[in-house]
């Protein structure tokens, strides 16, 4: 069986943000201090996020070594820049000379991260944070799919505040017209979005209507009050966080994340091989792996999870268009933490995750 890596280009970042909340994660998981945790890097974001637990270690994992190189901009970026200064450089906040704070970065980078990113300044230039392949994704649907649906003062008003009854109201009324519709779930039907935005071999294993699971899982959100301070939607929406912060750059939080980060270790590899290196852990953050993966492969791939997760340890992950359940595939090992599960899917700000699972291990 052909790995992930000899059918998919990891020649390029692909997440230049964690689109899973760092809020639901750290709310399942509810880790005790001096605690390991094993989480899949992707852009970093909820690896950061986990540090403010004041854990032993947090080993955030990839195959993707171009994602790694981006953790470790951030982290380094963390820790050697003001706070304001770091909003500026990533992207939150306008700045026009982000190569000046780059060089003040690059002798802190190892040497493989260090040419990577001299042969990428435009990027860095343009604010890293909007640089991915998915954030060009939703780039592309806020700037020229939505304007042909709403005009910006629509789109403000659907994210201000406002009663849970007035926002029902305004999206019934308002929001939910023909062209929202159409264009919504040919948008992000399975053929754009794999063309565009992920990959086709990540949605392989998707056999439902793509644009349409999508529309149901967004308008239950876009109904609730949960959408008018969501950083999610507010960059789905307007290709840009505004005045909302990922969870890890939050003030409160920034301040543990970086008082913590000599324990963040970034690993090149499966997360098997994480916990070969590494030992047992006692979290795990596995964001939505499972996603890409046969029935087989997901069996084999829990079964070696489990083995690195000490007794009474807790997975955390999420489906987004394909079911799988460790809990399920192994019932004599593991209890899916059912309520609480059902509970943070509910307040999810990914809200087109169709399930967020907790998992203790027997």
């Amino acid at each position: 069986m052909k790995k992930l890596t000899d059918k998919v280009s990891f020649e390029l970042i692909r997440y230049a943000n964690c689109w899973e909340d760092a809020d639901v994660l750290l709310k399942g998981l509810n880790p005790e201090e001096n605690k390991k945790f094993l989480s899949i890097a992707s852009a970093g974001d909820n690896s950061f996020s986990l540090l403010i637990s004041n854990p032993e270690l947090v080993v955030a994992v990839d195959i993707n070594r171009i994602q790694l190189h981006l953790v470790e901009l951030k982290r380094e970026a963390i820790r050697h820049l003001e706070y304001e200064e770091l909003l500026q450089f990533l992207g939150f906040r306008v700045y026009d000379n982000r190569i000046k704070i780059y060089n003040k970065l690059r002798p802190y980078l190892s040497d493989k991260t260090k040419l990577y990113w001299d042969q990428h300044k435009v990027q860095l230039s343009n604010g890293i944070i909007h640089e991915g392949k998915f954030e060009r994704y939703f780039q592309l649907f806020a700037n020229k799919i939505l304007p042909w649906i709403h005009t910006k003062k629509r789109v403000a008003d659907l994210l201000s505040e406002k009663t849970k009854e007035e926002q029902e109201k305004f999206y019934d009324k308002t929001w939910d017209n023909w062209r929202w519709r159409f264009m919504f779930k040919l948008f992000f039907s399975k053929t754009i979005m794999g063309r565009y935005g992920r990959d086709p071999e990540f949605l392989k294993q998707v056999d439902v209507h793509v644009g349409q699971t999508i529309y149901n899982k967004a308008a239950a959100h876009l109904k609730s009050k949960g959408a008018q301070r969501n950083f999610i939607l507010n960059y789905n929406l307007t290709s840009d966080f505004g005045s909302l912060l990922p969870h890890y750059l939050e003030p409160n939080n920034y301040t543990l994340v970086k008082q913590n980060l000599d324990k963040l270790h970034v690993f090149h590899g499966y997360a098997e091989d994480a916990i070969a290196q590494y030992g047992t852990f006692d979290y795990m953050n596995l964001s939505n792996i499972f996603e890409y993966m046969t029935p087989e492969l997901f069996k084999n791939t829990a079964q070696g999870l489990l083995n690195g997760l000490n007794s009474g340890g807790k997975l955390a992950y999420w489906n987004l268009m394909v079911t799988r359940s460790i809990a399920v595939e192994f019932p004599h090992e593991v209890k899916n933490e059912e309520a609480l599960s059902k509970e943070l899917t509910a307040i999810d700000k990914g809200f087109f995750y169709q399930q967020f699972h907790l998992d203790t291990k027997l």
